[in-house]
């Protein structure tokens, strides 16, 4: 047997903020695989981090024993193992799936029940570079140079019970909710595609965000009865989804909305964004999980994250607008739905939805974020810059994400996925993929130069005959993959 391989993930010391941390890590072949990192907390753990920082103590640590890595799918039916319940069972400590409570022990990944997850070596060793502890894991056995692509905590906010709820009723000129629960006191939803089609017919953006937390906490948690997207009855989502009136009245067509001058102005743009983006990440599960029944469990895992994290950004978003600019709350400015239609031009195929939306609008993002985030900088607007590093952050792994599953979608479909990409994109994209381009986070995420240079798409403004109906209008536009205009 040959020795095994190790990526490095983080100093030691970085993970005393948390117990669990999901990995992602990315071999040179394209293969994705996730784990979950478990610290076990010891009394030492607990002194050091009271006491020093990676920056300011030589204190070091070996405790390696603390620490497990194990495949963040659970073999039994892929649930999401980030939420595992710790148990020790005589001398052996386990992890129990939310869903099915089988259990898996940390060091072998065995289960009583005959199943076996995959776990990984974990060592600590010391930099000699610098003198710090550094977490490094043992690499899958297939495929060959690793490398680590996402390294975040796992809340334990998102333990039972489910999350506090922030309040952002007040930073939107939305309709009055009339006490609608979140959860509908009539038919509740059991499955995830029940809350993803719920959550993309709430009109009221409050709402919609604190659906999506109790969404993503049921199934991250097992508290649903199963993602639902093999059932012959599972609900279809709508093709456009609705808005309080308000935002109807103020939708205009993205051409006309241009780009905001200041500061409250990008804010509330960018806000309309995270909305749609919300939206987006419940349809694509909605929309495809029944047409791709052998979607494995970590695509819905991946994109209830997503949503997740676009909820959190339109939240920071619209409480610095409020911050920043009271008199103009969410809602007050001009709105756009071009994302939307966008996305609309890519209904028929998973693969186009992914690389449209996911590898040319997103992956625009993450090309304009650094500018955007020097503007408020210069501004001296120290809150909304750390707003939005926390929302390019996250980024990163949306594009990784999109990255992932249409290599995944290429592969099953026998194609190659970066002409199958540039082919997707000369179909369903009008005009050039511009630059400049951030290449070092787009290659983070997978999508490396050959994918997008001098790459044109050719989709013509009068493509197709289902047409986008806008959202203040009762006339039908054809589609034109809107081209977004990104605040820089």
């Amino acid at each position: 047997m040959g020795t095994s391989e190790y990526v490095q993930i983080a100093p030691y010391n970085q993970l005393l903020t948390h117990f669990r941390f999901f990995l992602n890590l990315r071999s040179q072949e394209g293969e994705y695989h996730s784990l979950i990192l478990f610290r076990l907390t010891s009394l030492h753990d607990a002194a050091i981090s009271q006491i020093s920082t990676v920056e300011d103590s030589p204190i070091q640590t070996h405790n390696v024993n603390q620490l497990y890595a194990m495949e963040s799918a659970c073999p039994h039916l892929g649930a999401d193992m980030s939420h595992a319940d710790i148990e020790e069972y005589d001398s052996n400590i386990v992890a129990v799936c939310p869903w099915h409570r089988y259990d898996f022990d940390l060091r072998t990944g065995q289960s009583l029940s005959g199943l076996k997850a995959c776990t990984y070596a974990v060592e600590v060793r010391m930099d000699e570079a610098d003198g710090v502890d550094k977490v490094w894991v043992e690499s899958p056995k297939s495929g060959q140079g690793w490398r680590l692509v996402e390294f975040r905590p796992v809340s334990e906010e998102f333990s039972d019970p489910p999350p506090a709820v922030v309040d952002i009723s007040n930073l939107s000129i939305s309709e009055p909710l009339k006490d609608e629960p979140v959860v509908p006191l009539e038919n509740p939803p059991k499955t995830l595609m029940q809350w993803a089609v719920l959550i993309l017919n709430t009109p009221n953006p409050t709402l919609k965000v604190d659906r999506t937390r109790h969404a993503v906490n049921l199934y991250r948690t097992g508290q649903l009865l199963s993602i639902g997207n093999r059932s012959s009855s599972a609900p279809r989502p709508p093709d456009i989804p609705p808005r309080d009136e308000v935002y109807r009245k103020s939708t205009v067509d993205p051409v006309k909305a241009g780009k905001r001058k200041n500061r409250a102005g990008m804010l509330h743009a960018l806000a309309n964004i995270e909305q749609w983006a919300i939206d987006l990440a419940w349809d694509i599960m909605a929309r495809f999980g029944s047409a791709y029944p052998d979607l494995p469990p970590a695509f819905f895992s991946d994109f209830t994250k997503m949503a997740l994290d676009e909820s959190k950004h339109f939240t920071l978003l619209t409480s610095r607008l409020a911050a920043l600019s009271p008199s103009t709350p969410y809602g007050s400015l001009p709105v756009h739905a071009g994302l939307w239609d966008s996305a609309r031009t890519t209904f028929p195929s998973l693969r186009s939805r992914l690389a449209i939306i996911h590898l040319v609008h997103e992956a625009r993002g993450l090309d304009v974020n650094p500018a955007t985030i020097a503007r408020f900088a210069r501004a001296g607007d120290v809150d909304s810059v750390a707003a939005l590093e926390t929302i390019h952050a996250d980024e990163v792994t949306h594009v990784t994400t999109g990255h992932r599953w249409f290599t995944w979608v290429c592969a099953r479909d026998g194609v190659d996925p970066v002409s199958t990409f540039r082919e997707e994109v000369r179909k369903g994209w009008r005009g050039d993929v511009k630059g400049p381009f951030n290449v070092d986070d787009r290659e983070k995420a997978g999508m490396t130069r050959e994918f997008y240079e001098d790459l044109k798409g050719e989709m013509d403004v009068e493509i197709g005959t289902t047409g986008v109906k806008p959202l203040n209008s009762s006339e039908e536009k054809a589609p034109s993959a809107v081209q977004i205009i990104y605040e820089s």
